[in-house]
């Protein structure tokens, strides 16, 4: 740790050479973060050494991702506060953070000087070379002819993504045009465009990003550090506990923790970028369907206003990018975007948006009663409930305008499909983030008449939520059948899992749902200026004891998305909480079709097999994690245009089956399979329905049997 008069002396340099130094008030900020969070989270761990470890890799990550502006000799000098934040932070000394980012700013003005030096020599694209764009674990530079090697090859990288990117676009033109009559002139490019800015070299673009970037950095403020030093000590804990300074909070106010930028995308910052982590059922984005738009996993490296040029944002903070994003409804933003289905940035795309509020409408639950025609030729008639998200008005009673419920509104749907005698229920929680805790459980209600919903373990005490007791009948009877993938989460995964734990359903989707089994919650550190913690208070555990975090809830049947292959879920994310158990509620499943899925398995297996569409289908899927896998990429520029060629083909059938997802759509190979599915449950089952009298608590049974309380 530094001594604090070399450090007073340091930073009254710093403020004559517009280097930002810490506020006088951010020693008792350290202080405060120092003593609440170990207290208020879950895991009540002390702030100690092993905490200060994993601190001081997230400062540093955050600082240098990819390990490419550091070198090692910069790493061994601040090695020294490897196992020291946790005294730092009890103590109220920030210096730490300060002083990372002083080196990180002269070794990126440095990096910015070679760029622009080997942008002006220039390149071959002849030789058989390759670049490794995966170094999260790679070592960072020993010296400095080593690191620039490293930067030769990733400039070399971008330079030629670029051209051959532009490439592929003319020929697109070109064989768009060619189609077009001549009684319709200019309809492949919408005609001439006036006022158009200059289009920039390849070279010239890739300079004005690392141009931009050296700007943020430099015009980085003190409380930006102190944002980035306190929140790697938050989430030493786990990726979701982190510290919000007043403008952050401001942020998480406005926007629900960000999730409402404009575009309606739920954004996290991820590698420099800003990555989608879901697309807002209703909003803006969701609307879209056109073949180049965004989906989950991209990310947002650049955005123009209205016609403007585009500004790139990589490596700006995601509060300032979220600024940039958002806009005043029935406004114009352009998004350059590295696509999910190639990670690596061979390629990116041009999305463009009338910003727009989400429409609760478009979130809410829809149903339709789809048909599958039996070997007799017989058609039978099967439930899809589609739900987004978790929906819940919280402040008003059912009888009151305004008041929504998904509980309400799928209750509903259940009641025209049983009018109609359907056979099944397929209930859709692909993509369906989560929400209301109270929706969860009430909507659980629908299939089980009563029992135990969710375990919530707090950090002194478990707290059962059982089915509301609000009416007696359960609204669905007949067999069903939950669809998840890894977008799945949180409410989703306490539905699914319970309905899995009963015997009610059986699931199918991706191997796993997305795995987030933990609770947030927001704590004011006492002055504005001081600003909030975010804190992870709770968990969820199933009724049969098995956390949701990490884990997830699994499929009996599964049916992979493309999501499966791509680096997303609680598993996914560093320093995560593990996966643990408690003992299981007192519950008694109502059936028990877990004893028909060898059955469907092998049913299913015959189908898909001599499925077209299906066998098309899971070439996007191995294509999509092999991507994922791949570290490195050619810098020959056959070999590459090769490559880009393939990927360009793969993002337009990804594209098709993405689409082919919303609802209505004909073409949803997994929706389709999972109507035959339970199709064969309701053969083996019989359709027959779940007992009225069957009960899941077993506490209540017992208090009927022997008048007390077991508990």
């Amino acid at each position: 740790m530094v001594a604090l008069a070399p450090m007073i002396a340091i930073w009254a340099a710093d403020r004559g050479n517009g280097q930002p130094v810490p506020q006088p008030h951010y020693g008792d900020v350290a202080q405060k973060v120092a003593r609440v969070l170990p207290a208020a989270h879950l895991l009540q761990y002390p702030l100690g050494d092993e905490i200060s470890q994993k601190a001081w890799t997230n400062l540093i990550t955050a600082f240098d991702f990819d390990r490419s502006y550091f070198l090692q000799s910069d790493i061994a000098a601040f090695t020294n506060m490897q196992t020291r934040i946790d005294d730092a932070v009890k103590t109220g000394d920030v210096s730490f953070p300060f002083e990372v980012y002083r080196v990180f700013r002269a070794r990126l003005e440095d990096r910015y000087a070679y760029v622009t030096n080997l942008l002006e020599t220039g390149f071959t694209f002849t030789e058989d070379e390759s670049y490794t764009w995966k170094r999260k674990d790679a070592p960072w530079p020993a010296t400095q002819e080593e690191q620039d090697e490293l930067w030769r090859k990733r400039i070399k990288n971008e330079v030629l993504a670029q051209l051959i990117s532009r490439e592929l676009d003319r020929a697109a033109v070109t064989n768009t045009a060619a189609a077009v009559t001549n009684d319709t002139p200019d309809a492949a490019t919408g005609g001439t465009v006036t006022n158009t800015p200059p289009v920039l070299t390849p070279q010239e673009n890739v300079a004005k990003r690392y141009k931009q970037f050296m700007i943020v950095i430099q015009d980085m403020d003190e409380e930006a550090i102190l944002q980035r030093y306190l929140s790697a000590v938050a989430m030493a804990y786990d990726p979701h506990s982190d510290y919000m300074s007043p403008m952050r909070k401001e942020d998480f106010d406005i926007d629900m923790n960000l999730s409402l930028c404009g575009i309606g995308a739920q954004l996290r910052s991820e590698d420099g970028t800003a990555m989608i982590m879901e697309v807002i059922p209703g909003g803006p984005a969701d609307r879209d369907k056109r073949a180049i738009r965004l989906t989950k996993g991209d990310k947002i490296i650049g955005v123009g206003q209205g016609d403007g040029a585009i500004e790139d944002i990589v490596h700006l903070p995601l509060n300032k990018a979220v600024r940039k994003i958002r806009g005043e409804k029935g406004t114009k933003v352009v998004l350059s975007v590295i696509p999910a289905s190639d990670p690596s940035g061979t390629s990116t795309k041009i999305v463009d948006l009338i910003r727009d509020e989400v429409k609760l409408e478009e979130q809410a639950a829809t149903g339709h009663v789809a048909r599958v025609t039996l070997p007799d030729g017989t058609v039978r008639k099967l439930g899809v409930v589609k739900l987004p998200t978790f929906y819940g008005t919280m402040d008003k009673r059912p009888n009151q305008p305004g008041f929504r419920s998904a509980t309400v509104d799928v209750a509903k749907r259940l009641a025209a499909f049983n009018s109609e005698n359907v056979s099944g229920l397929i209930l859709d929680l692909r993509d369906n983030g989560g929400g209301s805790l109270r929706e969860a459980v009430s909507l659980t209600g629908l299939f089980v008449r009563s029992g135990p919903v969710v375990q919530v373990r707090e950090a002194r005490q478990i707290v059962v939520l059982p089915v509301p007791n609000m009416d007696p009948a359960m609204a669905f009877r007949k067999p069903m059948l939950v669809l998840i993938n890894r977008a799945s989460a949180s409410a989703s995964e306490i539905v699914a899992g319970a309905l899995q734990d009963y015997g009610r359903a059986v699931l199918v989707g991706d191997t796993q749902s997305h795995g987030k089994g933990t609770v947030q919650t927001v704590m004011p550190l006492g002055s504005e200026k001081f600003g909030s913690m975010k804190v992870t208070t709770a968990s969820f555990y199933r009724i049969n004891g098995a956390s949701t975090q990490r884990k997830g809830v699994g499929a009996d049947i599964v049916i992979p998305s493309t999501l499966d292959g791509l680096d997303i879920g609680e598993d996914k994310l560093p320093g995560s909480l593990p996966w643990t158990q408690i003992e299981q509620a007192l519950y008694i499943p109502v059936a028990d079709v877990s004893k028909f899925v060898p059955q469907l398995k092998e049913q299913s297996a015959k189908r898909l097999a001599d499925n077209a569409r299906y066998v098309r289908y899971c070439t996007l899927v191995r294509h999509v994690q092999e991507v994922n896998e791949r570290k490195e990429v050619p810098l020959e520029i056959n070999a590459r245009r090769k490559l880009m060629k393939a990927e360009n083909e793969m993002r337009k059938l990804q594209d098709d089956v993405q689409d082919a997802s919303k609802e209505g759509k004909e073409d949803d190979v997994v929706l389709d399979e999972a109507l035959n599915i339970l199709s064969d449950l309701v053969t083996l089952t019989g359709g027959a329905d779940i007992p009225m009298e069957t009960e899941g608590d077993l506490r209540t049974r017992m208090m009927r049997i022997f008048g007390q309380d077991i508990r």
